[in-house]
């Protein structure tokens, strides 16, 4: 079973740091979901936007700041998911599994990832990128990039799942629509924001219970 954890400097510098670590076993990744298709049409009519001076955002860009990160450049999922939202009206379409999570970032203003558990190589730990390290960006399959070092990320032992906390997904581990394990974390690096990732992770819950056979949420 894979265990997700966070090193001991990252939780010092970032003390107040509070993950949803949600569990999917049974996943059917396939349509219609029309309760998230719904939730879907209805923010998309009326999208809310989000600027630099959201708390929600802003506590990111702050953490980014302090790990050698320029927010404005590669910019937190969450940030870049409610600016897409607010300029196009649209958020993108993906697999039913991947729009339900995007509609609850989008919701409840977390940063939300994924991790298919059957291409992950061992256990994970949010820690600081070290010397040697290696990414293959998400839909890059031939580019390998070295995050730069004190960048915050998710790592299994074959290598970096995240470049810039949350910034940007490996390749390796994305989820499609034959995954059936699957591990949602939802994130917040500031105590103000913690009952929003506890929101999220229940309406994520409710809107994945039909389409699961088990999910399971952690706290980490």
């Amino acid at each position: 079973m894979t265990t997700l954890t966070v090193a001991d400097d990252v939780r010092a510098a970032f003390d107040q740091l509070h993950i949803a670590a949600v569990t999917v076993d049974g996943l059917d990744n396939t349509g219609p979901w029309p309760d998230v298709e719904a939730r879907l049409a209805a923010i998309e009519r009326d999208p809310a936007e989000f600027g630099d001076d959201d708390p929600r955002i802003a506590s990111w860009h702050a953490a980014y700041r302090r790990f050698g990160t320029n927010p404005r450049r590669q910019r937190p999922s969450v940030d870049a998911l409610t600016r897409r939202l607010a300029r196009t009206g649209h958020l993108p379409r993906i697999s039913p599994f991947v729009d339900c999570y995007n509609l609850v970032s989008v919701t409840h203003v977390v940063p939300a990832g994924a991790f298919d558990l059957d291409a992950v190589d061992g256990d994970i730990v949010v820690r600081f990128a070290e010397p040697g390290d290696a990414f293959t960006p998400l839909s890059e399959p031939d580019n390998v990039e070295e995050p730069h070092d004190g960048e915050v990320v998710y790592a299994d032992a074959g290598g970096v799942l995240t470049r810039h906390w949350n910034h940007r997904d490996a390749d390796r581990s994305k989820v499609t629509p034959t995954s059936r394990r699957v591990l949602v974390v939802l994130e917040a690096i500031d105590t103000a924001h913690h009952g929003a990732v506890d929101a999220a992770a229940e309406d994520l819950a409710t809107l994945l219970a039909p389409h699961a056979k088990a999910i399971t949420t952690e706290i980490v």
